[in-house]
C-alpha cells in the first residue's frame, strides 16, 4: 500500500462501506492517516453489534467516533450517517437511560457540533435516525441543514419527527427522501416552496399529512408511498417522467402530469381517483382489487406498450363478468407486452370460461408478448391460451411460470399441448412462489 499513488489510496479509502475501517486504518498506518484529511466521503452506520457491545464492554460512543471523523477531515463532500435496520425492531424496553440519546441522530445539539465544519463543501447528506430515541422528539434538523449547506445537492432523512419551523429555500438541493417520518408540513407546503428545483422525489411512510399536494415544476421522478390518514392527493408535476405511487383509499386522487412516462399504482379503492389525459404514457403497473373500475373509468392515454395488471384478489362477481381479456385489449389498444399476476390470469380465464372467446378482441392489436403466473394448470388452460392465440394473431412470445406446487404430470401435459399446437410462438417456461423470485427453466419454440 506505501507505494501506490496518493491519489489512488484516497480513491479507495473514499469507496470504503464503513468509515469506521478507516477509523481503524488510521491508528495502523501512517499513510492512512496522513492521506484522511483528503478523503472526501464520510459512511458511519451503527450495526447491532456495535450496538451490543456499546452496551456490556468500553467502546467509544457511535458519536463520539462520527464528530472525530468530520473534525479531522477538511473536503467532506458527502456524507451518511446512520443505525443500521437490523436495530428497527427494538422496543422502549429494550433501551437504559444512559443510551437514550446516544443514537438520536437528527438532535440538532449534535448536527449543530459538526455540520459547520463541512457546511461548504457538502453535497450529499444521509442521516437515518434511531426510530425509539426520535420517534417522540421533534427536530429543527432541516431548518439547521437549509440554514448552512447551500450547496447540497441530495437529503435524506429516515426515522425522525421533522419540523418545517424556519426552512428555508434550498435552491440547489435536486434530490430528496423522507422514509419513515413524521413530517409537520400537513399539506406539503413548505416542502414545495423551499426546494423549488427538485428532480427526484421519495416520501415513503410519511405521516402527519392531511390533503398534501406534491407541486414541482421541475420534478422528473417520484416515489409515493401514502399512510392512511390523507384523504385528498394531489400531485401537480408538469415535467415528471416516472411515478411510483402507492395509496389505499383517497376520497380524491388528482394527478396533473402530461409529461408521464412510467406510473406504477396501487391503490385500494379507485372510486376518488382522477387524472388528466396522460397521453405520453408507455409504461404502466396497476395493483389494486378495484381494478376493473380504474381501467374503465381512468383515461391512461393510448401510447402504453408495456402493461402490468394486478388484480390482488378475486374481482367481485359483478365485475368478472365484464373483465376479460378484451377488456385490457380495448382501453390499452397500443400494448406490445402484457404481464398478469396469478389472481388477474384466474380472472380472466373465468370470465373466458362463462363468456367464450367471442368476448376476446383484439386480432388488430399490437400485442406481441404475454408474461403470467398461473396458480393451477388443468385443460381449462390450454383452452384459454388456444383461444388467446387464435384473437391475438400477431401475439408471438408466451412466457408462462407455473406455481413451484404445480403437479409435474399437468405442468408437462401444458407445455406439450401448448408448444406442439403452436409452433409459431415462442415459449418460455418457469416457477414462481409467493414471496420468491421468478424461476425462469426453459425456453425456446
Amino acid at each position: 500500500m506505501d507505494d501506490l499513488p496518493s491519489e489512488l489510496v484516497v480513491k479507495i479509502l473514499n469507496r470504503l462501506n464503513d468509515s469506521a475501517d478507516l477509523a481503524r486504518s488510521r491508528v495502523a498506518s501512517k499513510r492512512f492517516n496522513s492521506l484522511w484529511r483528503e478523503v472526501q466521503t464520510v459512511n458511519l452506520l451503527c450495526t447491532l453489534s456495535r450496538y451490543s457491545k456499546s452496551r456490556s464492554t468500553s467502546v467509544t460512543p457511535f458519536k463520539t467516533v462520527f464528530r472525530n471523523l468530520i473534525e479531522d477531515s477538511r473536503n467532506v463532500r458527502v456524507i451518511s450517517v446512520g443505525v443500521d435496520k437490523a436495530l428497527s425492531g427494538m422496543s422502549f424496553d429494550d433501551l437504559v437511560e444512559d443510551d437514550s440519546d446516544e443514537l438520536y441522530l437528527t438532535d440538532v445539539e449534535f448536527v449543530r457540533v459538526w455540520l459547520p465544519r463541512v457546511r461548504d463543501e457538502l453535497e450529499m447528506l444521509s442521516i437515518s435516525d434511531f426510530w425509539i430515541q426520535s420517534c417522540w422528539r421533534r427536530s429543527d434538523v432541516l431548518a439547521l441543514v437549509s440554514s448552512n449547506c447551500s450547496k447540497l445537492v441530495k437529503l435524506e432523512v429516515k426515522n425522525a419527527w421533522l419540523s418545517v419551523v424556519g426552512l428555508t429555500q434550498m435552491p440547489n438541493l435536486r434530490h430528496l427522501t423522507l422514509e419513515f417520518i413524521r413530517l409537520d408540513d400537513e399539506n406539503l407546503e413548505k416542502v414545495s416552496d423551499c426546494f423549488p428545483f427538485l428532480q427526484v422525489l421519495n416520501l415513503i411512510g410519511v405521516g402527519g399529512l392531511k390533503e398534501p399536494k406534491i407541486h414541482f415544476l421541475h420534478l422528473r421522478s417520484c416515489h409515493w408511498t401514502v399512510s392512511n390518514a390523507p384523504l385528498s392527493l394531489a400531485i401537480m408535476a408538469p415535467n415528471l417522467l416516472e411515478l411510483r405511487l402507492k395509496c389505499n383509499k383517497p376520497k380524491s386522487l388528482v394527478l396533473d402530469t402530461p409529461k408521464l412516462v412510467k406510473f406504477y399504482l396501487s391503490v385500494e379503492d379507485a372510486e376518488g381517483v382522477s387524472f388528466s389525459e396522460l397521453g405520453e404514457l408507455d409504461t404502466l403497473e396497476v395493483i389494486s382489487p378495484d381494478v376493473y373500475r380504474l381501467i374503465t373509468n381512468t383515461r391512461f392515454g393510448n401510447k402504453i406498450r408495456k402493461l402490468a395488471v394486478d388484480s390482488v384478489k378475486s374481482i367481485e362477481d359483478s365485475d368478472r363478468l365484464k373483465f376479460g381479456l378484451g377488456t385490457l385489449l380495448e382501453a390499452f389498444p397500443s400494448i406490445a407486452s402484457l404481464t398478469l399476476s396469478h389472481v388477474t390470469w384466474s380472472n380472466i380465464k373465468t370470465h373466458f370460461q362463462s363468456e367464450g372467446v367471442v368476448h376476446i378482441k383484439g386480432t388488430d392489436t399490437a400485442l406481441k408478448q404475454i408474461t403470467a403466473r398461473v396458480q393451477t394448470s388443468d385443460y381449462t388452460d390450454v383452452s384459454f391460451i388456444r383461444s388467446i392465440l387464435n384473437s391475438c394473431r400477431g401475439l408471438t412470445d408466451m412466457r408462462l411460470m407455473m406455481h413451484q406446487d404445480t403437479n409435474p404430470g399437468a405442468r408437462d401435459l401444458l407445455i406439450s399441448a401448448c408448444t406442439i399446437s403452436n409452433p409459431r410462438v415462442r415459449w418460455s417456461w418457469g416457477t414462481w412462489a409467493e414471496g420468491g423470485e421468478d424461476i425462469w427453466v426453459s425456453s425456446g419454440t
